[in-house]
């Protein structure tokens, strides 16, 4: 990608967050950009075997595009706590939860460092594209065990380093990285998935 081409995608990021309002940005950047055309939900959704009545937690929720995908894998007896630490974000999901009657999606405003989640309750943390804004990934998952029971699984999802938005911005994670923390935080990989075309997923059990 030549500058010219970097400062133009800059500018133009810049002048979105100021035009439509935060919040309806970060909306645009995690489910803009033919998202659905890579993303590859429904086989996400399918590998992960989300049991219905299983306890779900979308930590780093967005705008919800995987947070209702999960509530329907779960059903009507399971429960998705929508996890972020941006009030606007919560604020919108408890919206949308309400207006397309999601009944068992929990809005959760957390802080930088605990989901604020039910303790030992919690099947799967599952995280897409929010790896890279941990500071201390490690502490962080290590923490997190509290909350998911005897077996419980955490699956991360985040950007490869290629791409224009990953090479722009940081925002992503390389795969060594990601094992090494959640080795040291106490979990034992599960699975290494390799059909998102532009990011990371894999999969870990609670040591």
């Amino acid at each position: 990608m030549r500058p010219a081409m970097m400062m133009i995608g800059a500018a133009l990021l810049w002048a979105l967050s100021f035009t439509n309002g935060c919040t309806a940005f970060k909306r645009w950047a995690y489910e803009g950009g033919s998202r659905d055309s890579w993303q590859h939900a429904d086989e996400v959704i399918r590998v992960l075997q989300i049991q219905p009545g299983a306890r779900v937690a979308d930590v780093g929720a967005g705008g919800g595009y995987f947070t209702f995908r999960l509530a329907n894998a779960v059903g009507a007896s399971g429960t998705v706590y929508a996890v972020d630490i941006d009030r606007g974000m919560t604020d919108y999901l408890k919206e949308r939860a309400a207006e397309e009657g999601y009944r068992n999606v929990d809005v959760v405003l957390a802080t930088p460092d605990d989901p604020q989640l039910p303790r030992d309750g919690i099947d799967l943390i599952f995280t897409c594209n929010t790896y890279h804004h941990f500071d201390k990934a490690p502490d962080y998952f290590a923490a997190a065990k509290l909350y998911l029971r005897a077996g419980g699984r955490v699956a991360i999802i985040d950007y490869k380093y290629d791409g224009f938005f990953a090479r722009l911005f940081g925002h992503a994670s390389e795969g060594n990285t990601i094992r090494e923390d959640m080795l040291a935080a106490g979990y034992r990989l599960e699975h290494e998935y390799s059909f998102l075309p532009r990011q990371n997923f894999l999969v870990f059990v609670k040591g």
